[in-house]
């Protein structure tokens, strides 16, 4: 699935990844390919990123939202 993390200044991270664990105001989640359509909000947390070769990388989250979309797209707006 294609991972887009923005801020409000500019694209934070573009890639083709395999999995996406964050924390949510209801509990931590991990999107997955082929992943149904959702939108929620996100607590601070430190995300993990999963390649496509299952490496994780840890990525800083304060606040914002994540938007997972049909055609296997995950957006992910910070603060």
């Amino acid at each position: 699935m294609l991972l887009t993390i923005l801020s409000l200044n500019k694209v934070e991270y573009r890639c083709e990844v395999s999995g996406f664990n964050v924390k949510t105001y209801d509990g931590d989640i991990t999107i997955l390919n082929g992943h149904h359509p959702l939108v929620t909000s996100l607590e601070k947390c430190t995300a993990q990123i999963i390649s496509t070769d299952n490496k994780r990388t840890p990525f800083e989250i304060k606040s914002g939202f994540l938007e997972m979309s049909e055609g296997n797209k995950l957006n992910v707006m910070i603060d």
